[in-house]
């Protein structure tokens, strides 16, 4: 069986201006990044009337060791639909190196379901998560400046809120003290670091519709306190000019391919259980431009990504999906119901009638936001024909039709049924709409998501998160979306929680103030901003030869 590298490196590969002819777009209208990567400019999109395209979001049940297989469901649509002869486009996040060289390996799909270059997409692409890691530190360098320069705005060292960040996991950064070594080399005070697709800046990224807009948003970032209590922003130090050059290029979605040759927009890379988790609202609206269909996805389970991608994403772009496809496969929800993973190869119906549960209550929290759901299952060579009948059963009950999907070993040609299905789900009749009224306090806004999404009995807030609450209303956030982080693993803040727990309540430990991006963002349980690595980081396996092959990529 060939690998997923083996596999991309044999694609034959359009050229990009092909690729973007495919979408009435003109070679001068995109920047080439070599024969097969190419940035869409403004002009690609000038005098285009607005088409009406379908906007389908893939998400999945809660993620577990046994896999999902969420990103290469959504090319594989994106591939089945293309070819059906529908006008398509596939619009994904862009890969962290975090999780490359971590636990989790590329994000560029698997198998015949990829997008192309895969080794380039996973590894630095056009440069944007780059120009996110140097503009955050500049934003940063110039703050601990400031201070070094005689704090002209009176700056409490103890209440800068701004830290740095790094596309890497790396647990010792997430608390640190700068400035050490004497006067010569800054002012001394605690900080801290995060990982690039939790900064404030991603999200800006993928919130702003151009390039004024996100100059507007880098002005708005809270960046600390004085001594007096006043909120200061990014503005205030005359650093937006400087910020938002350094997106010019970052900032103009990116144009790839799958491996059959469907148009890929591939931009942005929030994290979901600690972020927005989607892709940017540019690369969304270009596909909407150019296609009638348009197959995005949204990270983690439902519970996350989901929620995020119909309360923050498309409440703030005026966006309205048509249909949501949810990933399960027999092993994970086996695995929900209590099955070991070296276990998981043998039939056992009884627990996947247990885990079922988990797709249960996603299928019933797509409802809750007006949109017909489909269950697309992700076929594994362990399966049995029993448990996939069972499955499909079972979802038939909850009036969400269930799917065998094929795409990882067929491409497109494995989604066709899929596709069938989901052009019926976008036909029903549907009334797409937030969870929860932006107006509404803070506080209550979280209730609705943890009692509605993840069915907890209620939200516990710390003294600080009470005490933060408060700022908020002084920062002019309380009618905004929160973007609530979590663990991915279960719908409580306790990750071994699986299937679908009942009798929890979530913990809101911290709330911070994402001024530029247009959300609050509320900490829960033990959650971190900062991943670590795990005991044997994929990083182990890697290599490259000396002539540039590159191998343990996946």
């Amino acid at each position: 069986m060939k690998s997923d590298v083996e596999i991309a490196r044999a694609a034959k590969m359009r050229p990009i201006a092909e690729i973007a002819g495919t979408l009435g777009i003109a070679a001068e209208q995109i920047e080439s990044y070599g024969r097969y990567k190419a940035k869409l400019t403004a002009e690609a999109l000038a005098g285009r009337t607005k088409k009406n395209g379908k906007l389908i979001l893939v998400t999945a049940i809660n993620p577990t060791p046994a896999g999902e297989g969420k990103t290469t469901t959504s090319i594989g649509l994106a591939d089945a639909l293309h070819r059906q002869g529908k006008k398509t486009v596939v619009a994904l996040r862009e890969p962290s190196l975090g999780p490359c060289f971590g636990m989790k390996g590329g994000a560029a799909g698997g198998g015949y379901a990829q997008v192309v270059p895969m080794e380039d997409i996973n590894l630095h692409f056009t440069g944007d998560f780059h120009a996110v890691t140097t503009a955050h530190n500049l934003l940063a360098a110039l703050i601990d400046n400031h201070i070094f320069q005689g704090n002209a705005l009176d700056l409490d060292v103890n209440r800068i809120v701004w830290k740095r960040v790094l596309d890497i996991n790396d647990r010792a950064l997430r608390h640190v003290v700068t400035g050490l070594g004497g006067r010569a080399h800054g002012v001394p005070r605690e900080s801290g670091f995060d990982i690039t697709v939790a900064s404030e800046m991603m999200a800006i990224l993928c919130l702003a519709d151009g390039l004024a807009d996100m100059k507007r948003r880098l002005g708005r970032i809270l960046i600390g306190y004085t001594r007096s209590g006043r909120p200061v922003h990014a503005e205030e130090l005359g650093a937006t000019g400087a910020l938002a050059l350094l997106f010019k290029d970052a900032i103009k979605p990116n144009l790839v391919q799958t491996i059959e040759g469907t148009p890929a927009l591939i931009h942005g890379g929030p994290f979901a259980n600690i972020a927005p988790g989607c892709s940017s609202v540019m690369a969304t609206k270009y596909a909407l431009r150019c296609a009638d269909y348009v197959v995005t996805e949204a990270g983690f389970g439902a519970d996350l990504g989901a929620e995020k991608f119909f309360d923050i994403k498309c409440r703030l772009a005026g966006l309205k999906p048509d249909a949501a496809v949810i990933v399960a496969t027999v092993r994970a929800l086996k695995m929900n119901g209590g099955v070991p993973k070296d276990e998981l190869g043998t039939e056992n119906l009884d627990a996947l009638r247990r885990g079922a549960a988990n797709l249960e209550k996603h299928i019933e929290n797509i409802g809750k936001f007006g949109l017909p759901a489909v269950v697309a299952v992700n076929v594994f060579p362990t399966d049995t024909e029993a448990e996939l009948s069972l499955l499909e059963e079972l979802c038939a009950r909850l009036g969400a039709p269930a799917v065998r999907s094929e795409v990882w070993a067929k491409g497109g040609a494995g989604g066709l049924a899929l596709a069938d299905a989901v052009e019926a789900a976008i036909k029903k009749p549907s009334d797409f709409h937030p969870l929860y009224d932006v107006k509404k306090p803070i506080a209550e806004k979280i209730e609705m998501i943890a009692r509605e999404i993840y069915g907890a009995d209620g939200v516990d807030f710390t003294p600080e998160a009470k005490k933060q609450m408060t700022e908020m209303e002084m920062l002019g956030m309380t009618e905004t979306p929160v973007c609530m982080a979590k663990t991915q693993y279960s719908f409580s803040d306790n990750p071994v929680l699986l299937g679908r727990p009942t009798g929890f309540r979530i913990t809101v430990r911290e709330l911070r103030a994402s001024c530029g991006a247009g959300f609050v963002v509320a900490l829960t349980g033990s959650v971190l901003t900062m991943p670590g690595l795990p005991k044997v980081p994929a990083a182990m396996g890697m290599d490259i030869t000396g002539d540039g092959v590159i191998t343990g990529l996946f």
